[in-house]
This record gives structure tokens, sequence and C-alpha cells, in this order.
């Protein structure tokens, strides 16, 4: 009888959460830490907020798992993990978790959830984008005291052949493209890495920033916080805006100088919905709150409550390829950083 050579057993590679434990069961419910145990050797215990707390753990972790919560991964972290090859981030931007480029410069491969993220905040905004285009922010601000007097006779309220400037081609902006496009507005595109035939299979005009803003009925955010681009959005260009025009922030507060916005707003000229704001949370007592044609939100367009899963799930795939070999859907590149939010 011939036997067979025993097949060499591959050990699963060590895995640490480090996250917000407060996040865990939704972001990573049982059945998501089950797949994720199946392809690594999971670290017992609750999620990590301190690396420091963990020297064994961290000291053994192949691949961590991040979240909102995670502290910055810096040189001494690296050195305190010298086997860790990969870094899956159940968020969006790396840039607040992964904060060092050495970890590209050691060879880790680092991957964002990004992509799973954006949904929620495209849906988001488009549902804003509709929202605002009906002025229900305001209308809905001046019903308790004028009632039915309140509402609108103006033609330029509404949704029909209006006009809708995206600042940013981003994944999120994109997502917004593709979900305007069916409610029969005209799309606008402005971003420096897009010419117009790629405008074109958005289903948009590119444009510069400048004339995006004098032309749309509703701009909407969606360009990553850079040096270049903090402010971006001054008093010049909330100046060019039209009357009547609504401008949304989904993307980060920074990008729009605050109190400029609070000029614009004050006498009326133009409506804002804001999910993001400079500072984050505002004081109770900011301007922005007491003007009725200005509506505010938590940061709540991102993935929250039943959508976290959305990311956990996005995390686990993404753990079973790297174990696999396989290419990593969300891989982020050093050379990436200097363009991403």
């Amino acid at each position: 009888m011939t036997t067979l050579p025993a097949q060499p057993v591959h050990p699963r590679p060590a895995a640490l959460l480090a996250m917000d434990p407060a996040l865990t069961a939704d972001v990573l419910p049982l059945d998501l830490l089950e797949r994720l145990g199946a392809v690594t050797e999971l670290a017992p215990g609750p999620a990590v907020t301190d690396f420091a707390a963990a020297p064994e753990a961290l000291a053994r972790t192949e691949l961590l798992i991040t979240c909102w919560g995670c502290p910055p991964i810096d040189a001494s972290v690296l050195a305190a993990a010298p086997r860790l090859k990969a870094v899956v981030h159940a968020a969006g931007s790396v840039k607040d978790a992964v904060a060092s480029s050495r970890v590209w410069e050691r060879g880790i491969v680092v991957s964002s959830a990004a992509a799973a993220n954006a949904r929620p905040v495209a849906q988001f905004t488009l549902a804003t984008v509709l929202l605002a285009g009906k002025r229900a922010f305001p209308l809905a601000a001046a019903y308790p005291q004028q009632g039915f007097r309140a509402y609108p006779t103006s033609a330029d309220t509404g949704n029909h052949g209006r006009t809708v400037g995206v600042v940013g081609a981003s994944r999120i902006g994109r997502l917004v493209l593709d979900m305007l496009r069916p409610h029969g507005f005209r799309l606008l595109v402005t971003d420096p890495y897009l010419d117009p035939a790629q405008a074109r299979e958005l289903g948009a005009e590119l444009m510069p920033l400048d004339e995006l803003m004098a032309t749309a009925d509703t701009v909407t955010l969606h360009a990553p916080l850079l040096p270049g681009t903090r402010r971006m959005i001054d008093a010049r260009r909330l100046g060019l805006m039209k009357n009547g025009a609504v401008l949304i922030n989904t993307a980060r507060g920074a990008l729009v100088d605050t109190d400029a916005l609070v000029a614009a707003c004050t006498d009326g000229r133009i409506d804002a919905v804001l999910d993001v704001v400079e500072p984050e949370p505002l004081p109770g007592d900011h301007p922005l709150f007491a003007l009725p044609n200005v509506f505010v939100t938590p940061h709540i367009a991102g993935a929250l409550g039943s959508e976290l899963r959305l990311l956990g799930e996005f995390a686990v795939r993404e753990a079973e390829r790297w174990a696999a070999g396989e290419p990593l859907a969300g891989q982020v590149h050093a050379d990436d950083l200097e363009r991403i939010a």
C-alpha cells in the first residue's frame, strides 16, 4: 500500500483587533468573527485601544484589523510588531489610523473599507440633494410659525431642471453622480485628476471649480482634505454661488471657511446642509444652529448603526483574500496618500 506524503500544515496568521471595543459587536458580529477566526488565529479578549497594553499579542501579530478608536501605528508600534505584514482598516480614511508612512516603507500591505463606507455617504447625499431642491429644510423651520404661508411659490423651488455640481470625483463623488443620473439633473463635476472624456463617462460635464460654483443650483463636496483644499470654499467662492443655491458638505468640515459660510447664509442668499463642520463638533451656541436655512447633522452620513456591518464584511473578506494570497480589493498604496482624505 502506497503511503502518500503528509501535506504541510500552514498555520493561520496571528491577527489582532485594534478599535473601540464598543464598536466590535456592530462592526464584527459573531458570524463575522467566526469567519475571521477560520482564516486567522485571532487574539483572545477585547479589541485593543492601547498597543502598549498588549505587547505579547502585538509581537505575534501578522494581521491587524483596525477601525475607529485604533491608536496610530507609529514607529514604536512597528518596532513592537516585527511580524506585522498587513493592516485592514474597517473604516474609511487610513490617515486616521495608519498615520505613519513607515507602515508602507516597511512593505506592510494596507487596505481600507472606504468603498463600503462610500455607499451610505452617497445615499445620504442623494437624499439631501433631493430635499434641498424642494427647500425642505428652511421650509420645515418656517412651518411652525407660518403654517401653509411658508408654502413656496417660487419657480426655482423643485428638482425639475436643476443643476448639481459635484466637487471631487472621489469614490463617493462618483457614486453620487451615478445615483443622481436617473433624476434628470444637469450634472457638473470638477476634479484636477479628471479629463473631459472621463467626466462624460460619469454622465457629467467637467468644469473649473469657480465656474461650477457660479453655475450649479446645488453644490455637493466630495474632495479630500489636503493642504491645497483646506478652506477652498471661501468667501470669494461662496460669493460666486447663485441666489437660492445650496451647499452640501458630507466630506470634511475644513473644506469650507466656516465664518464665510455663516455670513453667506445669514443674509439668506444661499442655503447649506452640513454633515461635517469646522470645528467638529460645533459649540451649541454656534450661529449656524440658529439659521433656518442651514441644516446641520452630527457626522452621520457614513456607516452607522446597521450599516457598520458593511465595514466588517468588507474587512473580513479582505482578511480572507490576504490569507489566501489574493490581491486586496481596498489596497491603499503609499502614493495614494497625497490625494485621499
